[in-house]
């Protein structure tokens, strides 16, 4: 366990010094052997940060996979130099000390677990989002359990991941990019874990609060079926998510860049497809959530 090499990856565009240097002190402060920090400064300067941390300054926005996946290449080839990488939002903080050793000691114990999706808190009242617990049965943030996707900016996942089934989807830009990753590991026989005794705090922010997620959200939705389900599965899959947002009633503007991200996602290069199997279907159905939803 004490010679598990954890590294950090941690993308800004410089907007959030504070809160960047607020994470960064809770990454150094965990216990064990100290956390290698990467930050990417995604299209902007990463600004400062404290002696020991390692910077990247990309001369144009990459996108959350993009930005990343030059985070991930920092620590060698497929993050090779490290065992298991940490993702950190940049306005997230680790408000426990021992969370890296919980990270060690569940990748430690278990060869299969291939990826953790923390506990995201808010600061304040220290409640956790429906949509941040990455499964249906979502009414108990308290209780970890396997699931089939993970949050891409409260995460850990283990280098050999990585190597064995690819980076994250940069195409993607923005929105899914977590499900099309852990599909692929879900595939290649690894199993993802909920753990809610690892927490990382972040405000309470719509995720709408982002000018292209409508669009993207669609556009990904149909690039993430096309590039990884059955045939049988993608109009499925697809059918069920356009009833649901029909169903939400979103504003016109919403609807509008929702219908036309489903367009484009079929009218573009969704990047290569690589179907997963059906015992992975099986699998993912078994977990609770079987890929039509």
């Amino acid at each position: 366990m004490s010679d598990m090499r954890l590294g950090a990856v941690i993308i800004t565009m410089g907007d959030r010094p504070a809160e960047l240097r607020t994470l960064l002190d809770s990454v150094t402060g965990q216990q064990g052997e100290p956390v290698e920090i990467v930050v990417v400064g995604n299209g902007a300067p990463p600004g400062d940060v404290p002696p020991g941390v390692r910077t990247v300054e990309l001369p144009e926005n990459l996108g959350i996979p993009g930005g990343r996946n030059v985070g991930i290449e920092a620590f060698g080839p497929a993050g090779s130099d490290v065992d298991v990488l940490l993702f950190l939002d940049d306005d997230g903080s680790l408000p426990n000390s021992g969370t890296a050793q919980l990270i060690r000691e569940a990748f430690a114990d278990d060869a299969a677990l291939g990826i953790v999706s923390f506990r995201i808190a808010d600061p304040l009242t220290g409640l956790t989002q429906r949509r941040h617990v990455p499964r249906l049965r979502a009414s108990d943030p308290l209780r970890s359990s396997r699931v089939t996707t993970f949050l891409g900016g409260a995460s850990a996942v283990r280098t050999k991941v990585l190597n064995e089934v690819g980076p994250l989807p940069g195409g993607f830009f923005y929105a899914h990019e977590e499900t099309d990753l852990a599909w692929r590991a879900l595939d290649a026989g690894w199993m993802i874990d909920y753990r809610a005794d690892m927490v990382l705090n972040h405000p309470t922010m719509p995720p709408s609060r982002h000018a292209v997620y409508h669009r993207m959200v669609a556009r990904n939705r149909v690039w993430l079926a096309r590039r990884n389900l059955p045939v049988p599965f993608v109009p499925l899959y697809l059918g069920v998510w356009l009833s649901l947002t029909l169903l939400r009633r979103p504003s016109r503007a919403a609807l509008k860049a929702w219908l036309g991200g489903f367009k484009e996602g079929w009218a573009t290069p969704c990047g290569p497809r690589q179907p997963m199997k059906w015992r992975t279907v099986w699998r993912l159905t078994r977990l609770g959530r079987p890929p039509v939803i």
